[in-house]
């Protein structure tokens, strides 16, 4: 894999999952030949092929204004244009956050731009993705280049508004007049971007793969969409920060980085990849190679120092220099641009981790739903195996001795019965519990908070009063969520009780229960409750007119909160419905095998001609479990193959896979 590019690597990562799909899908036909699927595993299935084939690997590109970001998109990604695809000139830089990608759901590539009067409403930028009505979309001609380039040039469009205007979009602010006026007066009218958000579909290899560009603006930008910085980057499953050689680390860079960049690296630093572009601004015909590259290491040095990391954690290159080497194929200029490297980064340390992502998602749907066929299988072959070898050694036996197992048997059976039942009112229990579980998920409970906060932060006379009603909202969040926390603990130990209680009365050879883990939606929410807080005592929000405020925390903060609330309700339902399907399989399949063996006997013991036309019947059977036990085996193995070259990188997956 190291001596792939990331092109390469992102293609056969796609090939992976196209495999993926087709062993599931053949695990649905196999479930459906053999009759041993329900409703339930249906849907595992259904949503494990969607996910599969929505499933898309985000980059996203952050960095101050004039540092090149743009121009190293084009060089990583679009250099097979032979021309700059993004508009990245001097003086035309991303002016929206911008997001490129595959729409499968569209025949034609498009730009689509939302106009930026759209942040008067409190209206998300994810609300309005599922409405096109709001958005300008232009078709673009994949056929010339130059057209498509033409039409990138709609997204570093701006416009002069009147100041009040500005203002009520939240762009300008009264302390920032200094920037826009001349000779110490206000402007009449500044310069605002036309557009709030920008989306382009085209089929790229790479974008038609899953991978998905997020190119974002400067800090202003940053700073007045904050959906940006607390939903969509924290989002994306890789973020390149980038400065400038010629610069060094500013002011600006420092503030983006510690506000923006430097939270998401926590567990994640890996896919939070440092660059120092321009590097070509040092090189110097009158140095000698060695000269201009201690230059470039002692700029990467100080950067490093600046930023708290390693030097390593920096890395050097010239995006431009290597869009032109790509171009003209100088294979010279394309090596000491240094692209490559990045491109490397990106194949050996960020598409390996989504690869992960992706497989343990699989493997705790579809890959337990296969361990769940075979060890039924096993189970099965076993309960044959034992009647074949009970059989066997009825030859010659009188009828007493038959009749004596056929006893054995009922009071098996009786007592098998009794349990069931029990493990019926645990069942119900559960169930009941379940939907309490539902119920401390509820939107419409958090709805009633959101309500009453909305009531007393617009009632709000004072900033203190304005702050303490966010406060309110997320200690009120919090607290229900330990809640629920607690609860799911309850939970998950009467589910273990049951499965473990029902095997071991019957020796059933045991699945361990999927239990349910609010850990991710926790952690979700305990990093949203950081970000609220530093909203909250933020110097802007302090100065900036409270109306704006309170639309800016609802659409950004208390809109997050919701849907991972959304999010764990929906899959604590789907665990609710699927928990104990395992074991009810189980316990369907143990009493099938019973009531089969107490046949055999009645039949035996009625007439001793039956006796060895039932034990070639128990043979057949044996080999057709065996042959069903390798079928089910080798889908299981297609479902955990790994990406080609990322077997090192996938320890964890093999020890699961047992």
């Amino acid at each position: 894999m190291a001596n792939k590019r990331f092109t390469e690597q992102m293609q056969a990562y796609g090939q992976w999952k196209k495999d993926l799909i087709v062993g599931i899908e053949s695990y649905q036909k196999w479930l459906n030949t053999h009759e041993m699927g329900s409703p339930e595993d249906e849907l595992r299935i259904y949503e494990s092929i969607s996910s599969l084939r929505s499933d898309k690997l985000t980059i996203a590109f952050v960095a101050e204004f004039a540092r090149g970001k743009t121009e190293l998109i084009n060089a990583i990604f679009f250099s097979e244009y032979d021309r700059r695809l993004l508009p990245s000139e001097a003086g035309r830089t991303t002016m929206c956050p911008t997001e490129l990608f595959y729409d499968n759901n569209e025949q034609h590539a498009y730009i689509r731009l939302l106009p930026i009067e759209t942040r008067l409403n409190e209206t998300s930028i994810s609300e309005y993705k599922s409405e096109p009505i709001h958005w300008t979309s232009m078709d673009l001609d994949l056929e010339n280049p130059d057209n498509m380039a033409e039409a990138f040039q709609e997204i570093v469009k701006t416009k002069q508004v009147p100041l009040d205007e500005a203002r009520k979009l939240g762009l300008y602010d009264d302390s920032d007049s200094h920037l826009h006026g001349t000779n110490g007066s206000p402007p009449e009218s500044i310069e605002i971007p036309t557009w709030r958000h920008a989306q382009i579909s085209f089929p790229h290899p790479l974008l038609k793969q899953g991978l998905v560009i997020l190119d974002t603006p400067g800090l202003n930008a940053l700073g007045s969409e904050p959906e940006l910085t607390l939903n969509m980057l924290p989002s994306a499953q890789a973020v390149m920060f980038i400065m400038s050689a010629d610069t060094g680390v500013t002011k600006s860079d420092m503030d983006m980085w510690v506000h923006n960049v430097k939270p998401l690296r926590q567990g994640r630093e890996k896919s939070t990849i440092v660059v120092l572009n321009k590097v070509d601004t040092l090189w110097d015909d009158l140095k000698s190679n060695e000269a201009v590259e201690k230059s470039i290491a002692d700029q990467c040095r100080k950067a490093a120092q600046t930023l708290g990391l390693e030097s390593s954690s920096v890395t050097p290159v010239s995006a431009q220099k290597g869009l032109l080497a790509k171009i003209r194929h100088d294979q010279e200029l394309l090596a000491r641009s240094n692209i490559l490297t990045l491109e490397s980064i990106l194949a050996n340390d960020v598409l390996p981790q989504q690869q992960e992502i992706v497989r343990q998602h699989v493997q705790a749907e579809v890959g337990n739903m296969i361990k769940e066929s075979r060890e039924l299988l096993a189970s099965r072959f076993r309960s044959v195996k034992n009647q074949l070898e009970e059989l066997n050694n009825l030859s010659g036996k009188n009828n007493e001795v038959i009749e004596h197992l056929m006893q054995k048997t009922r009071e098996e059976q009786v007592a098998y019965h009794r349990n069931v039942e029990s493990f019926n009112a645990n069942k119900k229990i559960l169930s009941e519990q379940s939907r309490k579980l539902l119920g401390l998920l509820s939107l419409t409970e958090l709805d009633k908070l959101v309500s009453k906060s909305r009531e007393s932060m617009t009632g709000s006379w004072t900033t203190h009063g304005l702050k303490q009603g966010m406060k309110t909202f997320f200690d009120g969040v919090t607290a229900m969520f330990n809640q629920v926390d607690e609860y799911t603990d309850q939970l998950n130990r009467l589910v273990n009780t049951v499965y473990h209680k029902f095997q071991a009365e019957h020796d059933i050879k045991g699945i361990d229960p999927v239990l349910f883990n609010i850990t991710q939606y926790k952690e979700e929410m305990d990093k949203l409750y950081q970000e609220a807080d530093a909203f909250r005592n933020s110097p802007v929000t302090t100065m900036t007119e409270q109306t704006f405020v309170v639309k800016k925390f609802f659409i950004s903060l208390v809109s997050h909160a919701r849907n991972i609330f959304f999010k764990a309700h929906r899959d604590a339902e789907s665990w609710s419905k699927a928990v104990m399907s395992p074991l009810v399989k189980q316990i369907k399949d143990h009493k099938e095998q019973m009531d089969k063996r107490l046949d055999n006997l009645r039949k035996i013991n009625e007439s001793r001609d039956t006796l060895e036309s039932r034990m070639d019947e128990l043979k057949k059977s044996a080999r057709l479990l065996k042959q069903q036990h390798d079928e089910v085996a080798g889908i299981y193995k297609v479902i955990n193959r790994p990406l080609q070259g990322t077997e090192a990188n996938v320890p964890a997956a093999k020890a699961k896979a047992g």
